[in-house]
């Protein structure tokens, strides 16, 4: 339930934009908004976008959450959502990532698709969506969250942008005439050491399936994806939690490997 807060969009989004700016988690904006209402929540996350384009960030992008029934149980969350990528979010392999720039950070694998065409369909469908993109990659995600603990219910992590923190991509860019997402098989170790694991088919049935889902999603919010958009389409596995330097490297069948490197201050 809300507390009746005159304009409780913006009260949500100021209680986020702290967060972020003094790298201080704060409480759960459902006080604010409600747990569930979808309208409010990507609300926030508009006025948010709006904030950080005028900041000087750039959209590349689009990721979409929640679509693995095993990071759902892990957040307690029944559906998935999307966030905004920016420019200033993907981080080389090649560099390592400052724990610095993060607050509650998470890691997990996903395939990753760059798109060739607009999607203007409000019909697109998982085998109709494939002539839209240029080629999949590997990805590795970093969520994060400015919500203290991770106490977030579905319309928390929608205002919070999706939880979205950073990405890296893997090097190989792989057209769909040479994998079929649905199929491929993921395997993340953490220094050596096995974390997680998935399957094509643990991200919304078909990671085309995610892709799709979002591209009728962001046309019904106003904002269709457009040509060169890279899509981040949602965990193949559990998330694992990143609390100390260490080195992350991730398998996809088919698309070749992603990793990084977290380092502490």
């Amino acid at each position: 339930m809300t507390t009746g807060t005159a304009d409780p969009v913006a009260a949500a989004y100021r209680r986020l934009r702290t967060a972020a700016r003094t790298r201080t988690p704060c409480p759960p904006v459902r006080d604010l908004i409600g747990p569930d209402d979808e309208t409010l929540a990507y609300a926030v996350q508009r006025r948010l976008t709006e904030a950080r384009i005028r900041d000087g960030g750039r959209a590349v992008g689009r990721k979409v959450g929640l679509t693995s029934t095993a990071v759902q149980r892990q957040l307690g969350v029944d559906r998935p959502d999307f966030g905004m990528l920016f420019e200033d979010m993907a981080c080389p392999q090649s560099e390592a990532i400052s724990l610095n720039r993060l607050l509650q950070p998470r890691i997990e694998a996903e395939v990753a698709f760059v798109l060739a065409d607009d999607i203007t369909d409000p019909g697109v469908t998982a085998v109709t969506v494939r002539e839209r993109v240029a080629y999949a990659v590997a990805a590795l995600e970093i969520v994060d969250s400015r919500i203290a603990g991770w106490d977030i219910s579905f319309a928390d992590t929608v205002a919070d942008n999706g939880s979205s923190g950073l990405f890296v991509l893997g090097a190989d860019r792989v057209p769909l005439g040479a994998v079929e997402p649905v199929a491929v098989q993921m395997t993340m170790s953490v220094d050596g050491v096995p974390a997680s694991a998935g399957a094509g088919e643990a991200c919304l049935g078909d990671p085309l399936e995610a892709l799709a889902w979002l591209a009728r999603a962001a046309l019904a919010h106003g904002d269709p994806l457009r040509a060169g958009d890279l899509v981040l389409s949602g965990a193949l596995g559990p998330m694992v939690p990143v609390t100390h330097a260490m080195h992350v490297r991730a398998h996809l069948t088919g698309l070749g490997s992603v990793e990084t490197t977290f380092t502490t201050p």
